[in-house]
């Protein structure tokens, strides 16, 4: 939306932000970036296409893994552009309209990678607690479907947020805090009644991501029941070790993703490097450790690595 500057002329453009305070390393500090993007979308890359090429892995726990990359990708991507641009002193602009675009991806794509989790659980829960029923519920065409309506919920769940964000006006100053657009930090700068944005901002935390985890914890309350039903050791610990890279990746979403809430309801005065820190710990590390974590903790995605790396050797390395 069009708003007023200081000057009284009608502007539609914001500003981010780096690294206060440290803008002549600006760089330097790219390169660790640069990096982390770069093994990120290399990773995701790479379990995709063994997910997709290798016949053994056309199965439910796979499918979801691959959801799991495409939602990591989504949520991180756009942010790629802009924090570059800033980065690499290229310019701190950017346009309303592609900051609400940039908005809807990173916030959709965060929920959707919820629901994925969530999807995940039941898996877990579906092939620890009833093996025999596994594949036959568990079909290529109710994945889909699941994938689908995680994408959809989340996207529709933006819509009111980001179609009143749209009419707001913007009379204060127009420089965000970050190097992309965060809803909560657009809010900030309107000069409007944003009470609807803040309330239904919370409800939508609480109810997504709030079904999502409880319906986490209770998946995992009814493993971990059937688990302690398995006479062997051997055979409990062979079934919790099929949920650790689970476990591990709902972790690096939900502790940094409340991490960064508390952040920005509660310590709204203190230091910047504090909010840009956690947003970035937010939107970067999971999709840099979840490959890494699925690739080091489940044999049939390390066989596929190895298979992609070393194709002459597979038969006598990673049989």
């Amino acid at each position: 939306m069009a708003t007023l500057n200081a000057n009284g002329t009608l502007s539609s453009t914001f500003y981010l932000t780096g690294i206060p305070g440290y803008e002549e390393f600006h760089h330097w500090i790219s390169i660790p970036f640069c990096l982390l993007y770069l093994i990120g979308i290399m990773g995701n890359c790479t379990i995709l296409h063994i997910v997709r090429t290798d016949p053994r892995l056309h199965e439910p726990m796979y499918y979801f893994l691959g959801m799991l990359s495409l939602t990591d990708m989504g949520m991180s991507l756009p942010t790629m552009i802009s924090l570059f641009r800033v980065l690499w002193s290229i310019s701190r602009e950017i346009q309303f309209n592609i900051c609400m675009v940039q908005m809807f991806f990173i916030h959709t794509f965060s929920f959707t990678e919820s629901s994925v989790l969530l999807a995940m659980a039941l898996d877990r829960y579906m092939a620890i607690c009833h093996p025999l029923r596994y594949a036959t519920i568990l079909t290529p065409r109710l994945i889909t479907k699941i994938g689908i309506a995680a994408l959809l919920r989340s996207a529709f769940a933006m819509i009111p947020l980001l179609a009143r964000l749209a009419f707001f006006p913007f009379c204060h100053s127009h420089t965000l805090s970050h190097s992309y657009c965060l809803h909560q930090d657009m809010i900030r700068l309107a000069c409007a009644d944003t009470k609807f944005n803040i309330i239904y901002g919370l409800v939508l935390i609480t109810v997504l991501w709030g079904m999502d985890s409880m319906g986490i914890f209770v998946s995992y309350v009814f493993i971990l029941h059937s688990v302690l039903g398995i006479a062997s050791r051997e055979g409990r610990l062979k079934a919790l070790n099929t949920c650790a890279s689970h476990i591990c990746a709902v972790l690096i979403l939900y502790v940094p993703m409340i991490g960064l809430s508390i952040v920005h309801r509660f310590a709204k005065h203190s230091s910047p490097l504090i909010h840009i820190f956690m947003a970035h710990v937010y939107l970067l590390v999971p999709p840099v450790l979840n490959p890494i974590i699925y690739s080091a903790k489940t044999k049939q995605i390390r066989q596929g690595v190895l298979h992609l790396l070393l194709p002459t050797k597979n038969n006598s390395t990673v049989r």
